[in-house]
């Protein structure tokens, strides 16, 4: 999340807290009073945290639909924009790796020969069995290095902490233990190729395709299909594949027209993604 989306919830937050200080002087009021703060309180949060599920609640309760540009609109559901030409509607929608953060399960070994050698012939041989036309996006941005290596030795202690918990239990799970080790592997590589000199990378993927129907249902039910076979294919390539809702449906449609003009812009939306 951006500073300034921290900004507003900051003071959104102590004006209604302050309403809730002083509720005592509203007299019969006061119960109603703080019932409707505390409701505002979680809403916030929800909006900022859990859009992607709020947002398509509330439009599919009261049934609307998002205009984000002339001759398109995004439909109740919030998964994917249409455009309705001539009689015939297109529906376009998004895969994206970077809506939570993610590791590579291989990461460790990732200065293996073989596996640089194979990883092109792999891309191939699944690109090959999709028969519809799709778009790969990436977006990058360099990371300030000091800050990234403060955030992955905090992300480092805190594995080390619950790996060490783990394994002072009376009856430690070897499936957590495993899975603890390996993240600590791969943070521990991603310390190292720092020291070594390498410069971190911001990364924004996403796969983009559009299905035609005759009908908003039938061009909806195409893309769902295609989106469901890229993602099953994607997912052999250790990432977290997953359709884009809500509000990074819209951030994402918009790339289509043009792109952070910087550094802290596009940071500011990686912090909306994660």
């Amino acid at each position: 999340m951006d500073e300034a989306t921290l900004m507003y919830l900051g003071i959104s937050s102590m004006v209604i807290l302050l309403l809730l200080v002083n509720a005592g002087t509203f007299g019969p009021f006061t119960i109603l009073l703080v019932i409707l703060a505390l409701i505002a309180i979680i809403m916030l949060f929800l909006i900022n945290y859990a859009d992607f599920l709020l947002f398509p609640l509330l439009t599919n309760i009261l049934k609307l639909n998002i205009i984000p540009a002339k001759n398109y609109y995004i439909p109740k559901e919030q998964n994917c924009v249409i455009k309705n030409i001539n009689g015939i509607y297109y529906a376009t929608g998004y895969l994206t790796a970077n809506l939570y953060n993610y590791v590579f399960t291989k990461e460790e070994s990732i200065d293996d020969e073989t596996l640089m050698i194979e990883a092109p012939t792999r891309w191939e041989r699944a690109l090959m069995s999709i028969k519809f036309p799709f778009k790969y996006n990436l977006i990058v941005s360099s990371q300030d290095v000091q800050s990234y290596r403060e955030e992955l030795e905090g992300k480092l202690s805190l594995l080390e902490f619950r790996l060490s918990k783990e394994m002072s239990s009376g009856n430690p799970s070897q499936m957590t233990v495993d899975d603890l080790q390996r993240q600590i592997r791969v943070i521990q590589a991603r310390i190292d190729r720092l020291s070594s000199g390498e410069r971190p990378v911001q990364s924004l993927m996403y796969i983009e395709s559009t299905a035609a129907g005759i009908s908003e249902k039938a061009a909806k039910d195409a893309l769902t299909s295609q989106l469901n076979q890229l993602q099953t294919i994607m997912n052999g390539f250790d990432l977290n594949i997953i359709r884009v809702t809500g509000r990074e449906l819209y951030y994402l449609f918009k790339f289509n027209y043009f792109i952070p003009n910087s550094n802290s812009e596009l940071l500011s939306l990686f912090g909306l993604q994660k």
